[in-house]
């Protein structure tokens, strides 16, 4: 447990941020972030949520942290993972996990039963992290849910648009979005001869196929979690099966999986999703995919997951992530999204336990902040949006850029100034430069007689006299998409 009083302030600083002390430096599993990283996480922000906007979601926002009870209990095999906070109060407190929990909790507590919303947030892990692909024990996630009481399958099929949409406008590369559902997987493991005690652990075991051969998940079954082989080998012949709405059919005519009405019941919702996405256009990258589990606890109907894939050669983060089997459609480089149903979950937090329904998926944004931020490695990236740099060509004249200047700013017009008397005219243009700042006003003793300004193209050097007061006009009109 960390107390969070003044003395441990350091301690808790270590922990979520970075150390304080002779020299700052990052705790492990976290890091700072400079300019140029920060312009291509805006960027990406942005996408996000502009298209989470496009969706009719409202914005909601939740505490760093939770009470314990909260979130135990509701992430299975990985409530390892939470970080365990203690306040002066006495109250035992845990740094947030995910933001799905917390919504559930803030659903509850509120009384909220129908609602479209997205979230974004840093949460923490106590996980071992990998830097360089993109994870850390403090990161963000981008989280949009739809709660509420509709029929079947037509939120779910949105959120997978959303993930097709965000995926496709943010050029990442190529990806697929395996599909599954709790409950044919809970069917598959009855049928197969799993104890209904081990379902849940050996859905985190399957969960781990994306990671692990089949002989390493077969041998974790067996060996450590006391699966029969008989058992595992049948589990073997149904997570290697992949296909749309016909592996859907064909398995509602199995000899097995037909008698299982949970089962059946998940195949039918299948049918029905492929059915909507197709209407949304997006079956071309998905797939359904009966090795997909997802070991979080809270899961119970319609699962999914988007993978990056490449078809040429591994990069440094994918070899490390495990990634180096080929196959026909290429090279997985890592999961960059995930979700699905949880309709327990809010009951949870319900005094009375009033069930809510809710589907929704969450975007891994570190993961994509590291391809984009290696795919920008040698651009020029701006870091501001200042859209004109106010200067002189003589001395001086301090004060009428300080002047100018501030009648820019008052226009809502992103202006900068030299903070020096008497700069020379080459070090002003040579910031332009360096900056990416595409104009420049200059000023002189005959511009100001003259009632204008020099305004002056940076990339293309081509200069030409405005009048004071078309400046802002011409400005907003030059640098519209700035």
């Amino acid at each position: 447990m960390i107390n969070l009083g003044m003395a441990s302030l350091r301690l808790y600083a270590g922990l979520v941020g970075c150390r304080v002390g002779w020299g700052r430096i990052c705790s492990k599993g976290t890091r700072d972030y400079n300019p140029k990283q920060m312009a291509i996480r805006e960027k990406v922000f942005n996408t996000i949520i502009s298209c989470f906007k496009r969706h009719g979601a409202e914005n909601i926002d939740t505490p760093v942290f939770e009470l314990k009870e909260t979130l135990t209990g509701k992430y299975g095999e990985d409530s390892k993972l939470i970080y365990d906070l203690k306040d002066q109060g006495g109250e035992l407190l845990s740094l947030r996990y995910d933001l799905t929990v917390p919504f559930a909790r803030y659903l509850a507590m509120n009384k909220v039963t129908n609602i479209k919303r997205y979230h974004i947030a840093k949460v923490y892990r106590r996980d071992n992290p990998a830097m360089t692909r993109g994870r850390y024990r403090e990161f963000y996630q981008c989280d949009f849910d739809i709660a509420g009481q509709y029929d079947p399958m037509i939120p779910d099929a949105e959120c997978l648009k959303i993930v097709h949409e965000i995926l496709s406008e943010l050029e990442l590369g190529d990806f697929r979005i395996k599909v599954n559902d709790r409950r044919i997987l809970d069917g598959m493991f009855a049928v197969c001869g799993v104890p209904d005690d081990k379902f849940r652990t050996i859905c985190s075991t399957v969960d781990k196929l994306d990671k692990m051969s089949w002989e390493d998940v077969r041998s974790e079954m067996v060996k450590e979690k006391g699966l029969s082989e008989e058992a595992a080998d049948q589990i073997g012949q149904y997570v290697s099966l992949q296909g749309g709405m016909d592996l859907a059919e064909r398995l509602l005519q199995d000899a097995k999986m037909s008698q299982s009405k949970q089962a059946c019941a998940g195949l039918t919702d299948m049918k029905q999703l492929f059915s909507y996405l197709q209407l949304f256009q997006v079956t071309d990258k998905v797939v359904f995919d009966l090795s997909l589990a997802r070991g979080l606890d809270y899961y119970t109907g319609v699962i999914y997951e988007a993978i990056l894939t490449q078809t040429g050669p591994v990069p440094v983060a994918a070899a490390q992530n495990g990634a180096g089997e080929k196959a026909e459609e290429g090279v997985s480089v890592g999961s960059v999204a995930g979700g699905g149903r949880y309709d327990g979950l809010v009951g949870m937090f319900d005094p009375k336990g009033r069930k809510v329904p809710c589907v929704g998926v969450s975007i891994g944004i570190e993961r994509v902040f590291s391809i984009m931020e290696q795919k920008a490695s040698a651009e020029k990236v701006r870091t501001t949006e200042t859209q004109v740099m106010v200067a002189s060509a003589q001395k001086n004249l301090l004060e009428e850029r300080l002047r100018l200047t501030a009648e820019l700013w008052n226009a809502g017009i992103k202006a900068e100034v030299m903070y020096k008397k008497n700069p020379k005219l080459l070090s002003q243009l040579q910031h332009c430069e360096d900056s990416g700042i595409p104009l420049v006003a200059i000023l002189g003793e005959q511009e100001l007689k003259d009632g204008v300004v020099k305004l002056r193209t940076v990339h293309s050097r081509e200069e030409i006299d405005v009048s004071r007061a078309k400046l802002v006009e011409e400005i907003k009109r030059r640098t519209s998409d700035v």
